[in-house]
């Protein structure tokens, strides 16, 4: 098991670690096979494709799944049913502690079950029973997990958003866009830009701008052969094998590049009756099961096959105008001249034919075993026209050995009394040639792709590592001297990358807040205009989906689903001696001027609210009144004081701004029969009137400017100085505050104004470190409410 590593590829800024985006290959990482790869972002992970090696047998061939937490994965992503792609899905699903969501395309899902179940049969009749990673029930149990999506459906799932794009490399093939919190990452998996016959090509709609672009590299900075002289090329070497007499042996992936190539050999054949004598073979078990998928699914290919289809069907209906007789089939994959070969027990092996057999490597099943039976011929033929992996025996007869070793010969051994392989050995003797239909792009594809596509990140997976390496260094030269030249990234297998991506976090301003937007002050200096510095305006923010919203608490129930609960707390506090003018006289004291709800006596005659107390004969009905007076205060205009017959009940609405100030009543009245202050009020002659403002109540405008200027002088001092208002200042600004304050500190210069309340400084920690010190001075004289209105 390979050993997790590290590759920081982080800027020497240090960033918030929700930031770093991490990226891991458990697979396909400076390899070809095992694809898997693990993206985490803002606490999301996405992972992409499931594959096995076709080189290895049993947990060899999986991916690194033992140095992830497969626990952690929210989504996975298939992006087409080849086995080195998804492979071991069903071992994820059954075998491991896996709990996210599985998505591929619908033709994936229709051909991934019956290629899954064909690799389970074959597992089990050429493996030994400790290689086999699950059994044909965990592949059907797991089958029912995989959730469809089509092309160009975005689909949102745990704050993740995806969306499939043709990637032209099979039926069904996918490239993946995925959106984690704004960030955008393309995921091609294998892609191909070639125009064929069949498959549409790889294309991304051009507003699409990816961040990252996780990219295969299977082929290097090899280019491709053009496409007709690489047909031209495929019908000579198979013409030119039958002429000689032979048989032609075409290894291939089941599903995928063969229907390409029964499309070719069918058109040729149509055209050229003299190789109507040789017949085509399709041996796979699955050829007439998916057959019917690649014919079911006509609507998802390109325009070349759709025209087929139509020109079949105008055929047979002039045919059947004629005669009333109708050959051949509607569909361009109902083949006149191609046989279905489900085993080779049915095959009659004389004369001359092409066979087209799996599995591509040539690891075990038919193909293996015609390559065994047919090479000592020199007559005979194979053409390799898919991409060879190392360590497989495709790759190794590219070198054109001279014997190849038989596939698992056993015997068992007179001395131990075991079974033991012999190391049997053919004579090879037949002719070997590669013509790659692999529908993987070439440099010159991958390359124009990578520059349409744009992204600042690119990460090479999916290829050896010499090819990998040379891709790499093709495309560092190309952008050698641009100044905005990705990053780009090869990773080993159990690498991790960490790779910053800081987006500005914008929120988007809705309901209420958003039918009064704020502008920027006409009094403010046009240089903050320019630098779009604003008034500030407050709401709630709402996280959903990473998304941001800033709204008014009332509009929380329409726009984000949530509501709003108002907690109305109640406390009382009995007095038995003070009245409602010492309680009145003590928060004056404290809180200054606060406004008179309502008077009342006990025998239910309603005074005004202004109406003076009035002085009565005698101290002892003074008293008497004095105690049969109930008010009602509010203060702060937060919290209502009512007063009554031996006790005070406080009333307000419960949040942190209220419940300071009500603390703060509470002491008041906690403390204010035993407070000296308290005591000499209570205890003066009865011929004043006991509504006599407190020192403090209602004081003047003039003495609460003094008091911020105090504020200001005790933060700045000398360079606090007051700007008398012009003319036309007084003429505009009348009944208003109209004072405006100079504060100069060293070179930066400060101009403060009070209705509205405003600060203008170039410097901008000066001008919020000025207007926190404002706040903070009229918060403590008096509401500032009262001072804009010049109370």
């Amino acid at each position: 098991m390979a050993n997790k590593r590290k590759a920081d590829a982080s800027v020497d800024e240090v960033l918030d670690p929700s930031d770093m985006l991490s990226f891991i290959c458990l697979g396909g990482g400076s390899e070809v096979g095992r694809s898997c790869h693990i993206v985490q972002y803002k606490g999301k992970t996405v992972m992409l494709d499931a594959g096995v090696h076709p080189a290895y047998d049993g947990i060899s061939s999986l991916p690194f799944y033992d140095d992830f937490d497969l626990s952690t994965v929210d989504i996975l992503l298939i992006s087409h049913f080849h086995l080195d792609h998804a492979g071991s899905l069903p071992y994820v699903l059954t075998k491991t502690n896996f709990r996210g969501r599985v998505f591929m395309t619908h033709p994936t899902k229709a051909i991934y079950k019956w290629l899954m179940s064909d690799s389970v049969r074959v597992s089990n009749t050429t493996s030994e029973q400790t290689t086999q990673l699950f059994s044909e029930t965990d592949h059907l149990s797991s089958f029912s997990q995989i959730s469809a999506i089509d092309y160009y459906q975005t689909l949102h799932h745990s704050s993740i958003a995806i969306t499939p794009y043709p990637a032209g490399h099979v039926l069904g093939a996918a490239m993946f866009l995925i959106e984690i919190a704004g960030l955008k990452i393309l995921f091609t998996g294998d892609y191909s830009r070639e125009d064929d016959r069949h498959l549409v090509s790889a294309s991304l709609p051009k507003h699409i701008k990816p961040d990252i672009l996780i990219t295969e590299s299977t082929y290097g900075t090899a280019s491709h052969m053009p496409r007709p002289e690489k047909e031209a090329r495929f019908i000579s070497l198979v013409t030119s094998i039958l002429d000689r007499g032979g048989r032609v042996l075409m290894p291939v992936f089941a599903l995928g590049r063969a229907q390409e190539l029964l499309l070719i050999l069918e058109e040729y054949w149509e055209a050229h009756e003299r190789y109507r004598q040789y017949p085509i073979y399709y041996a796979s078990s699955l050829a007439r099961r998916c057959m019917s998928v690649y014919q079911t699914y006509i609507h998802a290919m390109n325009d070349n096959i759709k025209a087929l289809f139509r020109s079949k069907m105008a055929a047979i209906g002039e045919a059947a105008g004629k005669d009333g007789q109708v050959i051949g089939g509607t569909n361009p994959f109902e083949m006149r001249w191609v046989r279905s070969l489900k085993s080779l027990d049915r095959f009659d092996d004389v004369g001359g034919c092409v066979m087209l057999a799996a599995p591509g490597m040539m690891q075990n099943g038919v193909s293996r075993e015609l390559l065994e039976r047919w090479c000592p011929d020199p007559k005979n033929g194979v053409i390799l026209t898919g991409y060879s992996v190392e360590g497989t025996l495709a790759k190794s007869i590219l070198n054109e050995p001279t014997e190849i070793q038989a596939f698992k010969k056993e015997h068992t051994s007179r001395r131990s009394g075991r079974e033991e392989a012999d190391r049997v050995m053919i004579p090879r003797r037949c002719s070997i040639d590669e013509l790659s239909f692999a529908a993987h792009v070439d440099y010159g594809q991958n390359s124009s792709f990578i520059e349409e596509v744009g992204a600042k990140v690119i990460i090479l997976v999916h290829g050896e590592t010499n090819a990998m390496g040379r891709l790499k260094s093709a495309l560092l030269s190309k952008y050698h001297d641009r100044k905005d030249k990705p990053r780009i990234y090869n990773p080993k297998n159990c690498e991790e990358l960490n790779i910053p991506f800081k987006g500005e976090k914008i929120a988007n301003v809705v309901g209420k807040l958003a039918k009064h937007p704020p502008h920027p002050s006409k009094d403010i200096d046009k240089t903050l205009v320019k630098t779009g510095q604003e008034q500030i305006f407050a709401g709630v923010l709402v996280q959903n989906d990473f998304k941001l919203s800033l709204m008014s608490p009332d509009d929380l129930r329409e726009y984000a689903g949530l509501t709003t609960t108002t907690v109305m707390c109640k406390q009382r506090v009995p007095l038995s001696t003070a009245g409602a003018g010492l309680v009145r006289w003590s928060l004056e004291s404290m809180f200054g001027g606060i406004v008179t709800v309502k008077k009342e006596r006990t025998n239910g005659y309603i005074e005004d609210e202004d109406e003076s107390s009035k002085e009565t004969n005698g101290e002892t009905k003074n008293a008497k009144d004095q105690a049969l007076r109930e008010e009602t205060f509010r203060v702060m205009d937060c919290v209502t004081v009512s007063c009554r017959p031996g006790y005070v009940e406080l009333e307000w609405e419960g949040n942190i701004h209220n419940d300071g100030i009500a603390d703060a009543i509470l002491a008041i009245l906690l403390s204010i029969e035993s407070a000296p202050a308290s005591v000499k009020y209570s205890t003066k002659p009865h011929s004043h009137n006991h509504d006599r403002p407190s020192d403090h109540a209602n004081i003047s405008l003039s003495t609460r400017l003094d008091r911020i200027l105090w504020f200001l002088e005790a933060q700045f001092g000398d360079g606090v100085q007051p700007i008398e208002p012009d003319g036309d200042e007084v003429a505009l600004t009348k009944g208003r505050v109209n004072l405006k304050l100079r504060i100069q500190v060293d070179e930066h210069q400060a101009i403060v104004r009070f209705d509205p309340l405003e600060v203008e400084c170039k410097f901008e920690a000066l001008r919020q470190r000025i207007m926190a010190v404002l706040e903070r001075a009229i918060d403590t004289v008096a509401p500032f409410v009262d001072l804009q209105a010049g109370h």
